[in-house]
Parts: C-alpha cells; sequence; structure tokens
C-alpha cells in the first residue's frame, strides 16, 4: 500500500485542501453537476483531518458553487480560444484542467512552493501541464510563462486573503508582463469581510478574510490598464446545487452576499 502524504500548510495555504475534499465529497452525489474525477481518485491520498471540513456546508457549498460559475466560464474561453495559455493562479489541489482540457491549451498552475510541493507529491503533471512554485505577488513567476495569443488568467480563492496592496501588486505583474490577458478573479463580498468565523474549516486554518470586492469599480484603483467586461457572481451555482433558490435570484441582496467573479481584460 502507497504511503499517504501527510501536507505540512497552514493558513490561506491549507484552504486548498478543504476546497479539494469539498470537491471529492459533492462528486460522489448522484445528482452532481459536475464530477472531479482526479479528487474523487487522489482524495484518498492525503494524510489529513477533514472532520471539520466534512461538517462545514456552507464552505462546502460556497466551493462547489463557485466551481460551477468558474467551470462554464473557463470552458466559454477555451471554447473561443482553442489554443491559448491558462494560469490558475493560487492553484492548489485544483483539478480544472482535467475537465477542460481540448488536447490544444497549454496550462499553468502557480501557488506558493510548499503549496506545489504538496501538488507534486499528488499529481504526476508534466507535457501541457507545469506547476510553479513561486509567490503570486513575486514578479519572478511571469517569466516561467511561455504564451502566445490570448491568455486566461484564473485567481479563484485567493484575492480574500491578501491585502490590497497585494493584490494590486499581483494585477500590475499580470499587465506588465503579458497582452491580451483575460482575467476571472473570485472576490469576497465586502460584507463577509474579517467575517471567516462563519466558515468553520476556515477559521481552523487561522486564515484571514481581508479584502472583499462587490464590483469591478471597487478594485478600479488597483487594476489600472484593465478594463471590465462583466461583473459576475456564484449565485447561478448555488441554484444549481439548490434549484429553489431560482425563486429569490431576482432580489438585489441575494447578489450583494454572494461571492464574486469580476471578469476584466487588459486595455
Amino acid at each position: 500500500m502507497q504511503e499517504k502524504i501527510k501536507p505540512i500548510l497552514n493558513g490561506a495555504a491549507e484552504t486548498m485542501l478543504q476546497s479539494f475534499y469539498a470537491r471529492a465529497q459533492y462528486s460522489k452525489n448522484k445528482r452532481h453537476k459536475f464530477y472531479d474525477a482526479k479528487a474523487v481518485e487522489l482524495v484518498e491520498k492525503i494524510d489529513y483531518d477533514f472532520t471539520v471540513a466534512t461538517n462545514d456546508s456552507l464552505m462546502s457549498y460556497g466551493v462547489i458553487a463557485r466551481t460551477l460559475v468558474f467551470d462554464e466560464l473557463v470552458k466559454e474561453f477555451i471554447d473561443e480560444n482553442p489554443t491559448c495559455t491558462v494560469v490558475n493562479i493560487a492553484c492548489g489541489l485544483d483539478t480544472r484542467f482535467y475537465r477542460m482540457d481540448n488536447g490544444k491549451i497549454t496550462w499553468y498552475n502557480l501557488d506558493l512552493p510548499e503549496t506545489v510541493e504538496v501538488r507534486n507529491q499528488i499529481f504526476a503533471e508534466s507535457g501541457r501541464v507545469s506547476n510553479i512554485g513561486i509567490s503570486a505577488t513575486d514578479s519572478a513567476w511571469a517569466k516561467e510563462i511561455k504564451a502566445d495569443g490570448n491568455i486566461l488568467f484564473i485567481i479563484e480563492g485567493l484575492s480574500m486573503y491578501l491585502t490590497r496592496e497585494d493584490n494590486a501588486q499581483m494585477l500590475r505583474i499580470i499587465r506588465e508582463n503579458f497582452d491580451n490577458a483575460y482575467v476571472l478573479m473570485e472576490c469576497l463580498s465586502k460584507r463577509w469581510v474579517a467575517k471567516e468565523n462563519v466558515e468553520k474549516s476556515i477559521q481552523k486554518t487561522g486564515a484571514k478574510f481581508i479584502f472583499g470586492a462587490d464590483s469591478f469599480d471597487d478594485i478600479k484603483d488597483i487594476a489600472r490598464g484593465f478594463r471590465s467586461v462583466k461583473d459576475d457572481d456564484i449565485t447561478r451555482g448555488m441554484s444549481a446545487i439548490f434549484p429553489v433558490l431560482k425563486l429569490i435570484n431576482w432580489l438585489p441582496i441575494a447578489h450583494k452576499l454572494s461571492q464574486k467573479i469580476l471578469i476584466f481584460e487588459k486595455v
């Protein structure tokens, strides 16, 4: 029997384990709207106590809802740009490449060195998938990306753990190093900043929610050189999980409280 991997992580880096587990558990549900085969297969290779994550339904539903919406948005981009490059910032143990791959895309996973070390132990990735162990705020990672044509940047599950200045630096790196850049950036609703205690599994890691944005207008000062394409959110992802929510999604409050996905491109 193969020895299990015991990851040494804490804070925001540790939250990747919660998301990975949530996707694996959801995929085992017969009513799943997506199936994360890699998460189901590989979650058993990790030696980690997922008890708190198991009991944190709020965190799990949020992860699933945003996965559904991100999958939709990423697929749309790849369908329109079949030979594009995708850079998955703060990738954690994300397996979206395996659901989105059309046999032509090039995919880079970017995260902290300690996170990528865990990822490399779990996944045997090569070819059109590369893993880069550098902080998203360190411009050195830009030199590792080889891209021609359109390039999609996915920023999922990260911005809320960074300061405003760090988020600005991350976007500055994209703006200064890449043309034809298109960005999908998840942001916590401003109403949830400093309220990480509502998600017990996140609170357990010691991670803090310190940044939020409700629209592109809220980040215009740190996203200079970009223009808004659309302000989106995960409400339709929640409705896919709980169809009854479609009855209240027309209410403005439903969108105000929801996690945002801000879509913008380099000018």
